[in-house]
């Protein structure tokens, strides 16, 4: 009879199991207009609403252990998912920002169109959000920077111009020509409203020429109302972007508890609003500038001086940028990198980049952008400075989907004698 008696025991509990469990869920967890039985399991935090129109989805992007890279400096090496923005970047938050203000102070209207001279990634984010804004985007681009950027500026409906790269202090650098595009759209607009006749019916164009016998300008559309000039490099928007939002998510992440934050600098909104941020909530957490070849910011945060003495003393190359990173690098002190607050900086190779996005694809699966890769070779260096224990957080600023033609094309690298060949990090002294 034992065995039977321990079979009905079994039964027994298992009902009243389910009894239990069936009285809990009815008294605890019945459903009604606000709960349903998959939120239970799925959403106990709270409910994720749909975003309201595609700026509302732009920020609060995931911040990710990069395994690989942890685990080989024994540091917890987070990555902010930026390349999730809608337009593929972290320069979404900058585009907002800077169209949002500009909106405010009456500087650019519905009817508009926003300039800009940028290497892709920022007008890639302009043209994408501005006609959320009800606005154009005229792009000034650098003939140097992968095709696939100027195509994707095209298809999103962006008037593109590709200029030869040359010196800032020139007047056709692509920032400089941008400018006079914003200048140009003004005047045309302020042309057309004056050609509006005492009935308000606008004067009739015909090839090219107003009734008044002035050249249209076939760069913006006949109901231009207007041109902006977006100025990424000196617009202050940039910086509050990055205080306002990036650094405040990063700080929300990681519960404030991060040892460190590392960034390359091209504008140098990113690098300074998190900087600035992060340091004012915990002086304690150390900020680094990690520098391409060819940029001066490393001599500045460093030594206090953008030159060398040898590079001071005229000896400078005419085209310094000798690097086949993207977006980051510059010879001057902008406004907006003018507000980080920087404890060091670190130098970072093409060669290095290079074979950080090959191993992070290998060991991550991350395909990312070469500034996304030279960011993940400074916080290893930033690692290996400070040693194991700490938290070092970076940007991962767009995927390596815009940087096909150049960055991860074989036979480029191999023009540029940057064959990939590393097993693992030893390209940073780690084995």
């Amino acid at each position: 009879m034992a065995p039977v008696t321990v079979r009905a025991t079994g039964a027994i509990g298992a009902a009243a199991g389910i009894a239990i469990a069936v009285f809990t869920y009815c008294t605890l967890y019945k459903p009604n207009k606000n709960r349903n039985f998959r939120s239970i399991f799925f959403n106990k935090k709270k409910k994720l609403k749909p975003r309201k129109g595609l700026v509302d989805a732009i920020g609060n992007t995931p911040l990710i252990r990069i395994n690989s890279l942890s685990e080989a400096t024994g540091c917890e090496i987070l990555g902010k998912c930026e390349f999730l923005n809608p337009g593929g970047s972290v320069k979404d938050r900058v585009a907002v920002k800077i169209i949002e203000e500009a909106i405010e102070s009456g500087k650019l209207t519905r009817g508009g169109v926003v300039t800009e001279g940028s290497a892709g990634s920022t007008a890639i984010s302009l043209a994408t959000v501005a006609p959320t804004y009800g606005c154009k985007c005229l792009v000034v681009i650098p003939d140097d920077a992968a095709i696939e950027k100027s195509q994707i500026l095209e298809a999103l409906g962006a008037t593109v111009e590709r200029v030869r790269p040359v010196s800032i202090t020139h007047r056709d650098h692509f920032v400089n020509v941008a400018r006079r595009r914003a200048l140009e759209a003004n005047e045309l607009a302020s042309k057309r409203r004056r050609a509006v006749d005492k009935d308000g019916k606008e004067l009739e164009h015909i090839n090219g020429y107003g009734s008044d016998g002035a050249i249209q300008s076939s760069k913006f559309p006949s109901d231009c109302t207007g041109g902006f000039f977006a100025d990424q490099f000196e617009n202050l928007a940039n910086f509050r972007a990055h205080y306002e939002g990036t650094g405040p998510e990063i700080w929300e992440q990681t519960g404030g508890e991060l040892d460190a934050f590392v960034a390359a600098a091209g504008t140098g909104g990113t690098v300074a609003g998190v900087s600035r941020f992060l340091q004012e909530n915990n002086p304690n957490i150390k900020c680094f500038l990690i520098d391409p070849p060819g940029s001066s910011l490393f001599n500045k945060v460093t030594r206090g001086v953008m030159y060398t003495k040898e590079e001071a003393e005229g000896r400078r190359l005419k085209n310094p940028f000798d690097t086949i990173t993207e977006g980051i690098g510059i010879n001057r002190l902008t406004q907006n990198f003018m507000m980080a607050k920087l404890d060091g900086a670190f130098r970072g190779t093409d060669r290095e980049a290079v074979e950080m996005s090959r191993f992070l694809v290998k060991n991550d699966g991350l395909f990312l952008g070469s500034s996304s890769a030279m960011n993940c070779v400074g916080a290893v260096r930033v690692a290996q400075s400070l040693g194991p224990g700490h938290t070092i957080v970076t940007i991962l600023c767009d995927s390596g989907m815009r940087h096909l033609s150049k960055f991860y094309d074989v036979h480029y690298l191999s023009q540029q004698g940057l064959t990939p060949a590393a097993a693992g990090l030893e390209f940073l002294g780690i084995k």
